[in-house]
Protein backbone atom coordinates (compact mmCIF):
# COMPACT_ATOMS: atom_id res chain seq x y z
CA UNK A 1 0.00 0.00 0.00
CA UNK A 2 1.36 3.41 -0.97
CA UNK A 3 1.57 5.85 1.94
CA UNK A 4 2.63 9.47 1.53
CA UNK A 5 3.87 12.18 3.89
CA UNK A 6 3.68 15.94 3.40
CA UNK A 7 7.01 17.73 3.57
CA UNK A 8 6.03 20.82 5.55
CA UNK A 9 9.18 22.68 4.53
CA UNK A 10 7.96 22.70 0.92
CA UNK A 11 4.19 22.25 1.03
CA UNK A 12 1.63 24.72 2.45
CA UNK A 13 4.33 27.41 2.57
CA UNK A 14 1.79 30.21 2.23
CA UNK A 15 1.13 29.57 5.93
CA UNK A 16 3.45 29.87 8.96
CA UNK A 17 5.20 26.61 9.80
CA UNK A 18 3.06 25.70 12.81
CA UNK A 19 -0.16 26.24 10.83
CA UNK A 20 0.96 23.80 8.12
CA UNK A 21 0.19 20.82 10.35
CA UNK A 22 -3.48 21.76 10.38
CA UNK A 23 -3.45 22.27 6.63
CA UNK A 24 -1.80 18.90 5.99
CA UNK A 25 -4.29 17.07 8.17
CA UNK A 26 -7.22 18.91 6.63
CA UNK A 27 -6.00 17.87 3.17
CA UNK A 28 -5.97 14.21 4.24
CA UNK A 29 -2.31 13.53 5.06
CA UNK A 30 -1.65 11.13 7.92
CA UNK A 31 2.10 11.75 8.09
CA UNK A 32 4.54 14.64 7.71
CA UNK A 33 8.25 15.31 7.44
CA UNK A 34 10.21 18.56 7.52
CA UNK A 35 13.73 19.91 7.53
CA UNK A 36 14.39 22.08 10.55
CA UNK A 37 11.95 22.38 13.48
CA UNK A 38 14.51 24.06 15.71
CA UNK A 39 12.94 27.51 15.84
CA UNK A 40 10.11 25.98 17.87
CA UNK A 41 10.11 24.16 21.22
CA UNK A 42 9.71 20.40 21.07
CA UNK A 43 6.46 20.51 23.03
CA UNK A 44 4.94 23.02 20.62
CA UNK A 45 5.72 20.89 17.57
CA UNK A 46 4.59 17.75 19.39
CA UNK A 47 1.24 19.36 20.17
CA UNK A 48 0.74 20.22 16.49
CA UNK A 49 1.36 16.60 15.57
CA UNK A 50 -0.84 15.20 18.31
CA UNK A 51 -3.72 17.58 17.70
CA UNK A 52 -3.88 16.53 14.09
CA UNK A 53 -3.17 12.81 14.53
CA UNK A 54 -0.04 13.06 12.39
CA UNK A 55 2.96 10.74 12.32
CA UNK A 56 6.39 12.35 11.91
CA UNK A 57 8.67 10.38 9.57
CA UNK A 58 11.84 12.48 9.16
CA UNK A 59 13.68 15.58 10.32
CA UNK A 60 17.02 17.02 9.20
CA UNK A 61 19.87 17.72 11.54
CA UNK A 62 20.76 21.44 11.63
CA UNK A 63 22.78 22.17 8.49
CA UNK A 64 24.36 25.57 9.08
CA UNK A 65 23.48 28.89 7.45
CA UNK A 66 20.97 27.69 4.86
CA UNK A 67 20.38 31.07 3.25
CA UNK A 68 24.13 31.48 2.77
CA UNK A 69 24.34 28.12 1.03
CA UNK A 70 25.52 25.80 3.78
CA UNK A 71 24.21 22.25 3.44
CA UNK A 72 25.56 20.40 6.44
CA UNK A 73 28.93 19.51 7.92
CA UNK A 74 29.59 15.77 7.83
CA UNK A 75 32.31 15.89 5.13
CA UNK A 76 33.87 19.20 6.15
CA UNK A 77 37.02 18.69 8.23
CA UNK A 78 36.94 22.19 9.74
CA UNK A 79 33.38 21.75 11.03
CA UNK A 80 33.76 18.85 13.44
CA UNK A 81 32.46 20.77 16.44
CA UNK A 82 29.46 22.15 14.53
CA UNK A 83 28.69 18.67 13.27
CA UNK A 84 28.52 17.11 16.70
CA UNK A 85 26.39 19.95 18.05
CA UNK A 86 23.96 19.59 15.13
CA UNK A 87 23.54 15.85 15.66
CA UNK A 88 23.04 16.30 19.39
CA UNK A 89 20.26 18.81 18.71
CA UNK A 90 18.66 16.56 16.09
CA UNK A 91 18.69 13.54 18.40
CA UNK A 92 17.09 15.63 21.13
CA UNK A 93 14.25 16.66 18.80
CA UNK A 94 13.85 13.23 17.22
CA UNK A 95 13.52 11.68 20.67
CA UNK A 96 11.04 14.28 21.87
CA UNK A 97 8.94 14.06 18.70
CA UNK A 98 9.03 10.25 18.33
CA UNK A 99 10.72 10.65 14.94
CA UNK A 100 12.37 7.43 13.72
CA UNK A 101 15.05 8.93 11.44
CA UNK A 102 17.32 11.92 10.97
CA UNK A 103 18.71 13.10 7.65
CA UNK A 104 22.30 14.16 8.27
CA UNK A 105 23.60 16.35 5.46
CA UNK A 106 27.15 15.96 4.20
CA UNK A 107 27.98 19.49 3.08
CA UNK A 108 29.40 21.40 0.14
CA UNK A 109 32.96 20.23 -0.37
CA UNK A 110 33.84 21.55 -3.82
CA UNK A 111 36.25 24.10 -2.35
CA UNK A 112 37.73 21.92 0.37
CA UNK A 113 41.52 21.72 -0.09
CA UNK A 114 41.92 18.03 0.77
CA UNK A 115 39.27 15.71 -0.80
CA UNK A 116 40.60 12.52 0.87
CA UNK A 117 40.25 14.28 4.23
CA UNK A 118 36.61 14.99 3.42
CA UNK A 119 35.87 11.30 2.99
CA UNK A 120 37.82 10.37 6.11
CA UNK A 121 36.02 12.90 8.29
CA UNK A 122 32.66 11.93 6.77
CA UNK A 123 33.22 8.32 7.85
CA UNK A 124 34.32 9.38 11.32
CA UNK A 125 31.43 11.81 11.75
CA UNK A 126 28.77 9.46 10.43
CA UNK A 127 29.87 6.64 12.72
CA UNK A 128 29.56 9.01 15.65
CA UNK A 129 26.16 10.22 14.44
CA UNK A 130 24.95 6.64 14.01
CA UNK A 131 26.03 5.76 17.53
CA UNK A 132 24.41 8.86 19.03
CA UNK A 133 21.17 8.28 17.16
CA UNK A 134 21.20 4.55 17.80
CA UNK A 135 21.46 5.06 21.54
CA UNK A 136 18.21 7.03 21.28
CA UNK A 137 16.52 4.48 19.01
CA UNK A 138 16.78 6.52 15.82
CA UNK A 139 18.20 5.82 12.36
CA UNK A 140 20.34 8.05 10.15
CA UNK A 141 19.45 8.84 6.53
CA UNK A 142 22.12 9.75 3.96
CA UNK A 143 20.98 11.39 0.73
CA UNK A 144 22.90 12.15 -2.46
CA UNK A 145 21.81 15.46 -4.02
CA UNK A 146 21.88 16.31 -7.70
CA UNK A 147 24.71 18.56 -8.85
CA UNK A 148 22.41 20.83 -10.85
CA UNK A 149 20.50 22.05 -7.80
CA UNK A 150 23.29 21.65 -5.24
CA UNK A 151 26.65 21.97 -7.04
CA UNK A 152 29.63 20.83 -5.04
CA UNK A 153 27.70 18.63 -2.61
CA UNK A 154 29.78 15.76 -1.25
CA UNK A 155 27.37 13.03 -2.41
CA UNK A 156 25.68 13.04 -5.82
CA UNK A 157 25.19 9.42 -6.94
CA UNK A 158 23.41 6.48 -5.37
CA UNK A 159 25.98 3.69 -5.75
CA UNK A 160 29.04 5.55 -4.37
CA UNK A 161 26.87 6.79 -1.49
CA UNK A 162 25.78 3.25 -0.72
CA UNK A 163 29.39 2.08 -0.78
CA UNK A 164 30.30 4.73 1.79
CA UNK A 165 27.34 3.76 3.97
CA UNK A 166 28.42 0.12 3.88
CA UNK A 167 31.93 1.13 4.93
CA UNK A 168 30.55 2.56 8.17
CA UNK A 169 29.57 -0.78 9.65
CA UNK A 170 26.48 0.73 11.26
CA UNK A 171 23.12 -0.96 10.70
CA UNK A 172 21.09 2.15 11.53
CA UNK A 173 22.51 4.20 8.63
CA UNK A 174 20.44 3.83 5.46
CA UNK A 175 20.24 5.43 2.05
CA UNK A 176 17.64 8.13 1.48
CA UNK A 177 16.20 7.42 -1.98
CA UNK A 178 15.00 10.72 -3.41
CA UNK A 179 13.48 9.88 -6.79
CA UNK A 180 13.91 13.44 -8.07
CA UNK A 181 17.65 13.62 -7.34
CA UNK A 182 18.19 10.06 -8.49
CA UNK A 183 16.49 10.52 -11.85
CA UNK A 184 18.61 13.59 -12.61
CA UNK A 185 21.91 11.95 -11.67
CA UNK A 186 21.47 8.22 -12.29
CA UNK A 187 18.12 7.39 -13.96
CA UNK A 188 16.88 3.81 -14.41
CA UNK A 189 14.52 4.37 -11.49
CA UNK A 190 12.50 1.15 -11.55
CA UNK A 191 15.51 -1.15 -11.80
CA UNK A 192 17.30 0.90 -9.17
CA UNK A 193 14.37 0.55 -6.77
CA UNK A 194 14.54 -3.20 -7.28
CA UNK A 195 18.32 -3.51 -7.08
CA UNK A 196 18.71 -1.38 -3.95
CA UNK A 197 15.90 -3.11 -2.06
CA UNK A 198 16.69 -3.03 1.64
CA UNK A 199 19.37 -0.36 1.31
CA UNK A 200 17.06 2.63 1.59
CA UNK A 201 15.11 3.55 4.68
CA UNK A 202 13.35 6.66 3.43
CA UNK A 203 11.97 7.76 0.07
CA UNK A 204 11.06 11.18 -1.32
CA UNK A 205 9.24 12.09 -4.51
CA UNK A 206 8.78 15.01 -6.92
CA UNK A 207 8.23 15.59 -10.61
CA UNK A 208 11.27 15.82 -12.87
CA UNK A 209 12.72 18.12 -14.14
CA UNK A 210 11.00 21.02 -12.37
CA UNK A 211 10.42 19.53 -8.90
CA UNK A 212 6.69 20.15 -8.99
CA UNK A 213 3.86 17.71 -8.27
CA UNK A 214 4.61 14.05 -9.13
CA UNK A 215 1.98 14.06 -11.88
CA UNK A 216 4.14 16.49 -13.88
CA UNK A 217 7.28 15.84 -15.89
CA UNK A 218 9.00 12.80 -17.31
CA UNK A 219 8.34 10.10 -14.71
CA UNK A 220 5.44 7.65 -14.46
CA UNK A 221 4.79 7.66 -10.75
CA UNK A 222 2.09 4.99 -10.92
CA UNK A 223 4.79 2.57 -12.01
CA UNK A 224 7.24 3.91 -9.42
CA UNK A 225 4.72 3.49 -6.61
CA UNK A 226 4.05 -0.04 -7.82
CA UNK A 227 7.78 -0.80 -7.83
CA UNK A 228 8.20 0.31 -4.22
CA UNK A 229 5.16 -1.79 -3.29
CA UNK A 230 6.50 -4.87 -5.07
CA UNK A 231 9.85 -4.74 -3.27
CA UNK A 232 8.04 -4.52 0.05
CA UNK A 233 8.92 -0.95 1.02
CA UNK A 234 6.53 -0.07 3.84
CA UNK A 235 7.63 3.46 4.68
CA UNK A 236 6.00 6.72 3.69
CA UNK A 237 6.96 8.49 0.49
CA UNK A 238 7.86 12.04 1.39
CA UNK A 239 6.27 14.65 -0.87
CA UNK A 240 9.21 17.01 -1.19
CA UNK A 241 8.20 19.15 -4.14
CA UNK A 242 7.41 22.76 -5.02
CA UNK A 243 3.66 23.15 -5.63
CA UNK A 244 2.76 24.99 -8.82
CA UNK A 245 0.20 27.04 -6.88
CA UNK A 246 -1.68 26.54 -3.61
CA UNK A 247 -0.73 23.09 -2.32
CA UNK A 248 -4.32 21.86 -2.01
CA UNK A 249 -5.03 22.78 -5.63
CA UNK A 250 -2.39 20.32 -6.85
CA UNK A 251 -3.32 17.24 -4.80
CA UNK A 252 -5.56 15.46 -7.28
CA UNK A 253 -2.73 12.99 -7.98
CA UNK A 254 -2.62 12.13 -4.26
CA UNK A 255 -6.33 11.49 -3.73
CA UNK A 256 -6.02 7.66 -3.69
CA UNK A 257 -3.42 7.88 -0.91
CA UNK A 258 -5.09 10.42 1.40
CA UNK A 259 -7.72 9.94 4.09
CA UNK A 260 -11.01 11.77 3.75
CA UNK A 261 -10.31 15.52 4.13
CA UNK A 262 -11.40 17.01 7.42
Amino acid sequence: MTRIAANLSMLFTDAPFLDRFDRAAAAGFEAVEFLFPYDHPIETVKECLSRNGLVLTLINAPAGDWTAGERGFAARPSKRAEFRTSVEKAVEYATGLDCPRIHVMSGITANEPDPPACEAVWIQNMREAADMAGAAGSAISVEPLNSRDVPGYFLAHQDPTLALIESLGRRNVLLQFDVYHTQIMDGDIIRRIQRLKGAYGHVQIAGVPNRNEPDTGELNYSEIFAAFHHVGFEGHLGCEYNPRSRTEDGLSWAAPYLRAPR
